[in-house]
């Protein structure tokens, strides 16, 4: 019998259940979403979370599609699931947690005695610490964001390549392989041992079906490739890039780009220009050095110093 939280499954068996982190304002217990997939076969664990930032809604959109068609039968091995990490937020789409104002991936590996962020940050940490491999899907917010993943343990960590490899058998077509802040599910998880990647399904208001499709495809192939399922993993060469340079308005007024999501852009390319509501040009803003246009910013007005958008640099294909 594999437990987590109240689902409990014996193998070749699906549990879905919750997990208890604290109670509300009104003194009510709250729980998590949770499942528990354990297979007919021994195996790998694999730990899967979504919604750790409470309006990055492409995650769950994955899981509410490939939770229901996995059969345990088929499954050798287990898979724990939690399905929307950041309650609170989740509750009122906000980013953050309400309670305590924090970024729920910031609070990695988390604290049983601490603040509301910590003490869920530590309950799923605890089930991700069980497991292999750990997958934390996101998205890029609000923001325009290609689909990617990101490797955040940093280049000389033990497990980089590990971390790396299992970023390339998602196949989200790119990576970031950069080290990310303190708190992060993907800096803590390497620290214990556990190849852990945080994929950004794109960005949008509530979920898009586009890159919820990536994370259906990219979750069966990290099925596939580690052996819970039988079948091949279809993914190829990924384009990586091992930081950004951000920009932002030099003026205020409305932003109009000069280059799309995923295109190239060369030292001296024009990225935006800002102009008046008649049209009129009140700047341009080039291309500092090569790379790809990977994230920008959705409404089109802006004030002076206010993110536009972010270039991939130090592009290479692994």
């Amino acid at each position: 019998m594999t437990t987590f939280g109240t689902a409990e499954a014996a193998p070749g068996e699906l549990a879905t259940g919750r997990l208890e982190v604290g109670e509300t304002r009104d003194g009510a217990a709250f729980g998590l979403p949770v499942a528990v997939i354990n297979g007919a076969e021994d195996g790998k664990t694999l730990y899967v979370q979504a919604v750790s930032d409470g309006d990055e809604l492409n995650g769950v959109g994955v899981l509410r599609r490939v939770v229901p068609r996995l059969d345990p039968a088929e499954i050798s091995g287990t898979i724990l699931v939690t399905a929307i990490v950041n309650y609170h937020a989740f509750q009122v789409a906000r980013h953050r947690n309400p309670i305590d104002d924090t970024k729920m991936n910031r609070a990695y590996p988390g604290d049983s005695e601490g603040t509301s962020s910590e003490r869920i940050a530590h309950a799923t940490f605890e089930a991700a610490s069980r497991a292999d491999l750990i997958v934390d899907l996101h998205q890029g917010s609000t923001s325009r964001m290609i689909d990617e993943v990101r490797v955040r343990c940093g280049r000389r960590h033990r497990l980089h390549e590990e971390c790396l490899e299992l970023a390339k058998v998602f196949g989200a077509g790119y990576v970031l392989d950069q080290k990310g802040p303190d708190g992060q599910l993907a800096r803590a998880g390497p620290d214990e041992g556990i190849p852990t990647i945080d994929p950004e399904l794109g960005g949008s208001v509530g979920w898009d079906e586009a890159s919820v499709q990536t994370g259906v495809d990219g979750l069966y192939n990290v099925l596939a490739n580690y052996g819970f399922l039988p079948g091949d993993a279809n993914y190829g060469d990924q384009t990586r890039a091992a930081g950004f340079d951000q920009y932002g308005a030099p003026r205020g007024g409305l932003v109009e780009f000069a280059a799309d999501l995923g295109d190239r852009v060369q030292s001296g390319d024009p990225l935006f220009e800002v102009t008046t509501p008649f049209g009129e040009r009140k700047a341009e803003v080039t291309a500092e050095e090569n790379g790809i246009l990977w994230r920008s910013r959705r409404l089109p007005q802006v004030a002076t110093g206010e993110y536009v958008c972010s270039i991939g640099v130090d592009v290479d294909t692994y």
